[in-house]
């Protein structure tokens, strides 16, 4: 694992922009294409404007999203609204390279959906999982990665790559990647920013392993390559 510690919440993503970007670099040198999947939350946007701005070939790039909120494409609480609006209009990005969520559907549809169009772009086999060759995660104050939110039974499923999740805390379903497939990623990146997740980061690095009370552990600590990206909030009672 490397932990990198930036002054303010923009400096690192920032550094989590450029690093995906060498890893996006390095996998298209080496077979061609590169997948990647990406989070949402407030916290990528820098990144996302930096991707906006860099001279780079998206045609080779298949992008993802690891979640989604249950609601439509152009509603203020999605994903894909939002890297839309801050990267993928403004670079171009070739619109068959791009595979949303259709979280507009009844969620364990677009799960159903999304699993199914993995399974194509990857060309998998039945039991295969796809290996993204980068995966973007978050991690909220409670500890939750992608929409895995402590207590989440899906925490421990290692056969299936997408599922629909209801979070009972904020009343709404998810749609989110599961643990075997952001463990089978080649990398890891994650951007971590604010003092709500001091707390949370400091259990998820140095606390016992117990997933299903702090989601993140399971990438964290299990992961084959992994870059956190944290700001000097986020990073204060870490003693890396």
């Amino acid at each position: 694992m490397n932990f990198s510690r930036s002054r303010d919440a923009k400096e690192a993503a920032l550094a989590c922009g450029g690093r995906i970007l060498d890893l996006l670099g390095s996998a298209i040198a080496a077979r061609g294409v590169a997948r990647i999947a990406i989070s949402g939350g407030s916290s990528p946007r820098p990144m996302f404007e930096k991707f906006a701005r860099a001279q780079f070939d998206w045609d080779r790039v298949q992008l993802f999203w690891v979640d989604e909120r249950g609601v439509p494409p152009g509603d203020p609480q999605s994903n894909y609204k939002l890297a839309k609006e801050t990267w993928l209009d403004a670079a171009k990005f070739p619109a068959p390279n791009i595979h949303r969520i259709r979280a507009e559907l009844e969620p364990h549809q677009a799960a159903r959906v999304y699993t199914d169009e993995i399974h194509a772009v990857f060309d998998l086999t039945p039991g295969d999982m796809p290996r993204f060759d980068v995966i973007h995660l978050g991690m909220g104050p409670d500890a939750h990665t992608a929409s895995l939110f402590p207590g989440e039974p899906l925490i421990e499923n290692r056969r299936s790559i997408a599922s629909a999740t209801y979070v009972e805390k904020l009343k709404q379903w998810r749609i989110t990647l599961l643990p075997a497939v952001l463990l089978a990623a080649r990398n890891v990146v994650m951007l971590i920013t604010g003092a709500d997740k001091a707390e949370a980061l400091k259990d998820v690095l140095e606390g016992p392993y117990d997933p299903k009370t702090f989601p993140a552990e399971v990438v964290v600590r299990n992961a084959e390559a992994l870059d956190i990206f944290a700001d000097q909030a986020a990073a204060a009672k870490v003693d890396l």
